[in-house]
């Protein structure tokens, strides 16, 4: 799965969108929130993690914990992007959401490195991916892969085979 395929699930999530009827907002998909937005017939209303003072409170705390903390959204990544890209004049002092989100992003992405080296070196059988999102799975996904593939090579060719311990010089 790829971040498009990512993204595209996180337009699924419902968002506040409003007024149809003057002063009453409807929930509806994102994907149709976007378009109407677009199209000039209403306006975004954030979700409510998407404040200054709670995305703070999020990022600090993940930067305090070693491993994976719960995100306010399990689509933080994709639905921030979406509502900054589409209707950041909606959004109330988006350039710092914007750079907290980046920040929380960077912090998780550092920490699954982290936890990747240390994976590796150990010749861990399994990992816990507790409270990881899908793009942040997506994004490392590809990585880890090919670094478990190489490491299972070397090893099978480091082991000495059979039929070369049983033959006589």
């Amino acid at each position: 799965m790829d971040a498009a395929e990512v993204e595209f699930l996180a337009e699924k999530e419902l968002g506040d969108l409003g007024p149809f009827n003057p002063g009453l907002p409807v929930e509806v998909p994102l994907w149709l929130a976007i378009n109407l937005k677009q199209r000039q017939k209403c306006r975004l209303l954030p979700p409510e993690w998407m404040d200054v003072e709670k995305l703070e409170k999020v990022r600090d705390h993940e930067r305090k914990k070693d491993t994976f903390t719960p995100m306010p959204s399990p689509y933080y990544m994709e639905l921030t992007k979406l509502l900054l890209n589409h209707a950041s004049d909606n959004i109330p002092k988006a350039d710092e959401i914007r750079t907290l989100v980046k920040d929380m992003w960077d912090t998780r992405i550092a920490k699954l490195r982290v936890s990747a080296d240390s994976f590796v070196r150990q010749q861990e059988a399994h990992a816990e991916l507790d409270n990881l999102t899908l793009m942040e799975i997506n994004t490392s996904g590809a990585f880890l892969t090919q670094a478990l593939n190489h490491m299972y090579k070397l090893r099978t060719n480091l082991q000495p085979s059979e039929s070369a311990q049983s033959q006589d010089f």
